[in-house]
């Protein structure tokens, strides 16, 4: 039998079918020593989502220039300037909107902190009977409700923890704003190069490619399909379902800048 190859955020397999193989895999990665291990390495963070947030955007909005001025009738030159323009401008604009905003959900973590240690020092038994009522609410009544809140409330950094995650929602730790910043920048700038690569080529040896925007959007659209096939992989979705609602949202925006910039090329 096929084994899953979708993995969940720990790295371990998901069961979808009996396979012998898979099974030790789960057994062993829920034996006690491997789940103590992973509890004690702490939650790792995933980036996957910035590099497929900068790789799809990074080829839509450079197609999008390329199609605007092939639309308008422009020169290889104007066309190269205004996509590598659009790599750096449009690329650090979205890795810096990244950065502030996983900045921004760290700071906010750090706030809640410092409120609920707050609350705790001068309201103790109101936090104590929110305690008691975030557990009533998993289930938990008489005797053990009442041994859940005592732990809880016995350690200051266990209380303010449950406080962040079940009142305020939160996670106890966000990833890293510049790596996920990074990750953004560096897939939105390999994903957007590949609608330049035909006129970069055609630029530096005049016409060795007959049809320059074609390959671009060929190489464009392969690139739109390869991330959404990847994300429907790490999503466990159907991946040619995922590569082609991709391909059809970039290839919808490339449509647009073209007709625009092919009405508006007497402007020009």
């Amino acid at each position: 039998m096929k084994m899953s190859q979708i993995e969940d955020p720990r790295g371990l397999p998901l069961a979808e079918s009996e396979n012998p193989e898979q099974h030790r895999v789960l057994v062993e990665a829920h034996s006690e020593e491997a789940i103590a291990h992973r509890l004690d390495a702490g939650p790792q963070h995933s980036y996957l989502k910035d590099g497929i947030y900068g790789s799809i955007d990074g080829a839509v909005t450079t197609l999008a220039v390329v199609s605007g001025v092939a639309g308008a009738g422009l020169s290889n030159g104007v066309l190269l300037v205004l996509g590598v323009a659009n790599l750096v401008a449009d690329g650090f604009s979205m890795a810096a909107s990244n950065y502030l905003g996983t900045k921004a959900e760290r700071e906010l973590l750090a706030k809640a902190r410092e409120i609920e240690r707050q609350h705790i020092d001068h309201f103790p038994e109101g936090e104590r009977e929110e305690v008691r009522q975030i557990f009533a609410r998993k289930g938990f009544e008489g005797e053990d409700l009442e041994k859940a809140v005592d732990v809880i409330t016995s350690d200051l950094d266990r209380w303010i923890d449950t406080m962040i995650q079940d009142e305020w929602g939160l996670a106890l730790e966000g990833p890293h704003p510049a790596r996920a910043a990074l990750t953004t920048f560096a897939a939105f700038g390999v994903a957007g190069a590949l609608p330049l690569i035909a006129f970069l080529i055609n630029w530096i040896r005049s016409d060795t490619i007959a049809a320059p925007f074609l390959w671009s959007a060929i190489l464009t659209g392969l690139c739109f399909y390869g991330v959404g096939s990847l994300k429907g992989r790490i999503l466990g979705q159907r991946r040619w379902i995922a590569g082609l609602e991709t391909l059809l949202v970039g290839g919808i925006a490339a449509g647009l800048a073209y007709g625009l910039g092919f009405a508006l090329q007497g402007l020009v």
